[in-house]
């Protein structure tokens, strides 16, 4: 009886595992070898029903994806993630692009521009800076997404 009741709580175990994997969002992200603030930005996606999939490139060949994928210059940061045919640039919060997602507004994608502190991946939110969303669009104009206020 123990061990069944036993095998029954691993075969729970793993069908809880593999339905959370299921509904996890896929977001293939484009960063640099070892950047920290990258690492924990995917930490905060993975946190929150996110599936980063992680491809280091050098810089050169980041800036030509972005530049591919309609990130305007002025807007671009250190990383980018393709995420349910948007694009996301920089720290972007997980709260964002599931809103966007949820909305599918008529944009290329998500970005933060400036690595605000407080932002995912860029220090902790309890002293964050105050920061914005910027959706934009394939003629490079941006506008405001969403807005964070400064925490004490």
């Amino acid at each position: 009886m123990i061990r069944v009741a036993a095998a029954l709580a691993f075969t729970f175990a793993l069908l809880t595992a593999s339905l959370a994997v299921a509904e996890a969002i896929p977001t293939d992200v484009r960063k640099t070898n070892g950047c920290r603030c990258c690492l924990s930005w995917m930490k905060h996606h993975e946190e929150n029903d996110f599936m980063p999939r992680e491809m280091d490139m050098f810089a050169g060949p980041l800036v030509q994806f972005k530049l591919e994928n309609g990130v305007p210059q002025p807007i671009a940061s250190c990383l980018a993630a393709l995420v349910n045919g948007y694009v996301i640039e920089s720290h972007a919060p997980a709260s964002g692009i599931q809103r966007l997602l949820s909305e599918r507004p008529d944009a290329v994608g998500l970005a933060v521009p400036g690595m605000p502190h407080g932002a995912p991946g860029m220090g902790p939110e309890d002293r964050r800076e105050a920061y914005e969303i910027l959706q934009f669009r394939d003629d490079g104009s941006a506008e405001v997404f969403s807005s964070y206020s400064a925490t004490d």
